[in-house]
């Protein structure tokens, strides 16, 4: 097991910062209920498609398996812009300039949101208008961004090319693209404002409720806690829909996690928002402390759920070790990762979530940038609900079906690896026992003969869960990072003592003897 010396916190259990500003509690939903609109997801997406739903006079439902913001959106480096990395000349290709355009401005659309909503609602979400940047660091970089800057010229995306060296930056970099007037925030700060707002305008909240089942014909959706949600429209915000064998999404989502961490630094920070051209990412931008104490984020290190190489503490490490090298790091109070999911073409799955279903919607496959899109998705799919025409609609169609051939490549060579995997984590064996776990040390065992997943925590109980995916019975791998089993197939992610995590699975682990309920 790799263990973290250079930072004590670092070998802790992770943290978002932003999860340090308290978010508000609710009650489950322990009983039948009816509503107009039923909206399962209590994270950017389902927040503010609740909030737009109840301004428009609707009745609503808002539903969150675990606390509010506490998913991908209370996890995210909270960068508000349409600036996702290089994507314009590769959506020019995918689909065309229009197309393209109509991408930007719809990012455009939900950044707006985002910034007159907090101040009309006056929510103090640390909102700051920022530069938004791609830098290189390489020959092949520098060619890439300048491929770029040729498609926001093309598209009539206000942007600025640099050659040479960034004065922000203190590493040597060959050229950088800027967007100009994109901004950053507090997400759990904003969201909390919303909901607050909801509340005032009669929005029924739960928490601790997960949605398990859907049955479309009678138009309701089951609960983990035996409660029915009855509904004339639906709103799966789930990040990954919980629902996901309707329309077959789980052969259409690419799921990865990326780690970052908020750092103390003795050195200036950036002004601007970067991100790398080159692999491995790295993605910097200023945090404002509560404390008056500001900190760089840095985040990066993305990898495929449940396949990482090295184990995911070293991602931790990496990230820890390019801020010594570069901002004078002296320690790291905050870190955490997200999970993302990629659509085959990369553009989201926001609307009618199967041709069958009109009532149904989704939105789904941010691919890493969900703040603007997030704020958008909620504005389209109010839009769906409500009746009203939106030009956006066609783009983000999930039930679009154009492929061209390099998203087919991306189809089959996803759903071969999905089935490779398959195979793999079942023919794994363990190589230890329980009485190898040291506190605080997690993976496969043998009890009895059988393999089993065990972790023991830093009391010294052991905990055992039986690694088979309860979503499609693929073997899961232990992510000590985390403390978590994470399912390399889909994505779906367990706690040590089975709770879920991360969907599409709605299911707990089977917890064997011996097992403890978790701290």
């Amino acid at each position: 097991m790799v263990k973290i010396i250079t930072d004590h916190h670092l070998s802790q259990f992770p943290k978002s910062y932003w999860h340090s500003h308290q978010t508000p509690h609710f009650t489950s939903l322990n009983q039948d209920e009816t509503t107009e609109v039923s909206v399962i997801g209590g994270g950017m997406v389902g927040i503010i498609t609740a909030y737009l739903l109840l301004k428009a006079g609707k009745n609503v439902t808002l539903v969150e398996a675990k606390e509010f913001i506490s998913g991908v959106t209370g996890n995210t480096t909270a960068k508000i812009s349409a600036q996702h990395g290089l994507i314009y000349h590769e959506l020019m290709q995918t689909f065309d300039k229009e197309k393209a355009r109509m991408y930007y401005e719809a990012n455009r659309d939900g950044l707006d949101f985002i910034r007159d909503t907090s101040k009309e609602l006056a929510i103090d979400c640390d909102f700051e208008e920022k530069e938004a940047v791609v830098f290189a660091s390489s020959e092949k970089g520098r060619k890439q961004i300048e491929r770029e800057a040729r498609a926001y010229e093309e598209l009539g995306i206000i942007g600025k090319l640099t050659l040479g060296q960034l004065d922000d930056l203190p590493f040597e970099t060959d050229a950088a693209l800027t967007m100009p007037n994109q901004a950053q925030f507090h997400p759990v700060k904003y969201l909390t404002g919303l909901l607050e707002e909801i509340e005032r305008l009669g929005g029924n909240l739960y928490d601790d409720t997960r949605a398990v089942k859907l049955f479309k014909k009678d138009n309701y959706v089951e609960m983990d806690t035996g409660a029915k949600l009855y509904y004339d429209n639906i709103v799966i915000a789930t990040h990954y829909p919980f629902n996901d064998f309707d329309g077959l999404y789980f052969t259409k989502l690419s799921v990865e996690r990326s780690y970052a961490i908020a750092a103390k630094i003795n050195a200036t920070l950036p002004k601007g928002m970067y991100i790398s051209a080159e692999s491995p990412k790295r993605s910097l931008r200023s945090i404002r402390s509560e404390n008056g104490e500001d900190l760089l984020l840095i985040g990066g290190e993305s990898h495929k759920t449940g396949k990482s190489n090295p184990p995911t503490q070293v991602h931790y490490e990496n990230l820890e070790r390019f801020g010594k090298e570069w901002f004078e790091l002296e320690s790291v109070p905050y870190h955490w990762s997200a999970q993302d999911m990629t659509t085959l073409d990369k553009v989201p799955y926001i609307g009618q979530m199967t041709q069958s279903s009109k009532n149904v919607l989704v939105a789904t496959g941010f691919n890493k940038w969900g703040m603007a899109i997030g704020a958008f998705s909620g504005l389209l799919l109010t839009d769906i609900i409500l009746g009203n025409e939106n030009v956006y609609k066609e783009l983000f169609d999930p039930t679009r079906n154009k492929l061209k051939t390099k998203d087919l490549e991306r189809f089959s060579k996803k759903n071969t690896a999905v089935g490779k995997d398959f195979v793999a984590t079942k023919l794994k064996r363990p190589d230890k026992t329980v009485d190898d776990l040291e506190p605080d040390q997690g993976g496969l065992v043998s009890v009895d003969g059988k393999k089993t997943g065990g972790y023991r925590d830093k009391q010294g109980d052991v905990h055992l869960v039986k690694t088979t995916c309860t979503h499609m019975g693929c073997g899961l791998k232990w992510n000590d990072a985390e403390r978590s089993w994470d399912c390399s197939c889909h994505g779906s992610r367990f706690s040590y003592s089975g709770k879920v995590l991360n969907g599409p699975a709605v299911k707990p682990l089977k917890k064997l003897d011996g097992l403890n309920d978790e701290k």
